[in-house]
């Protein structure tokens, strides 16, 4: 069978996105090895990960998200903006969007398009009870990510480090999002290593948020619902409201996201 698709990223974190209102994937094991197959650098098309738009009732459309692995993963910001901007290819989305995901409802905004590049608002949802794990802020984002800050992030061996704390205790029975922030004038450098793909990926949507509300629990953002995130693929900005030292709402993530081909693969 052809599967069509395109390839989209959203700051260098990339995926396969996939018409699926005809149920042409369903979940099971099978599609999980495809998957996989299909996000495989080498064997595959190549990917950080692969999205399905689906038909929904209660919104324009549900974005059902799959890692790397073939595993259906948590929220994943990026991929809600490029998923985003591919339903605004298929037709299925006005300038005011909702969609569907795992974690629930979000909105989100078309703020631009320049040909194959099309800035996105992606609101995500609330965050509550914040935790400590010493000097690591703990913060669930639609994907659970812990922040460390520190020096010279751009010489750290991320995979190393990032998989020592996903497989470490106490996070090595359900894995956790590690990202690496350092303060830069006035903005965010982070790195992240995502469970799923296990390893540095270019950029984490929900790993940028993240880093931005601990940075402002932190003191490091320069204005109070605003923070500027640099990813090594590129600049997010992450906008929210501060409700307690635990909690923020209105919390909104916005970036390019890139149609970067399309093509069929034989299934």
């Amino acid at each position: 069978m052809i599967l069509r698709f395109s390839k989209y990223h959203g700051t260098g974190n990339d995926f396969i996105m996939i018409d699926n209102r005809s149920s042409v994937i369903r979940k099971s094991e099978t599609s999980t090895e495809l998957i996989a197959r299909l996000c495989h650098r080498h064997f595959g098309i190549g990917g950080d990960g692969l999205i399905l738009i689906n038909n929904s009732r209660s919104a324009d459309f549900e974005m059902v998200y799959f890692n790397s692995d073939g595993r259906e993963g948590t929220m994943c910001g990026n991929g809600g903006r490029c998923a985003v901007a591919f339903a605004d290819r298929l037709g299925l989305i006005k300038e005011n969007v909702l969609f569907s995901a795992v974690d629930g409802l979000h909105q989100a905004f078309i703020i631009n398009k320049e040909r194959d590049v099309t800035f996105v608002k992606l609101k995500m949802q609330d965050v509550k009870d914040i935790k400590k794990n010493s000097d690591d802020f703990i913060i669930d984002t639609g994907s659970p990510h812990l922040v460390r800050f520190m020096n010279d992030v751009e010489a750290l061996d991320v995979f190393k480090e990032g998989r020592k704390i996903r497989y470490g205790s106490p996070f090595k029975e359900h894995g956790i999002n590690v990202n690496f922030a350092e303060v830069l004038n006035d903005e965010i450098f982070v790195r992240t290593y995502e469970r799923g793909v296990e390893d540095e990926t270019l950029s984490c949507g929900t790993g940028s948020t993240a880093t931005a509300l601990a940075a402002s629990l932190s003191g490091f953002c320069n204005t109070a619902d605003i923070c500027r995130i640099k990813t090594k693929g590129g600049d997010l900005l992450v906008n929210f409201n501060k409700v307690t030292e635990t909690s923020f709402n209105e919390i909104w993530l916005s970036g390019p996201a890139i149609n970067a081909f399309k093509g069929e693969v034989n299934i």
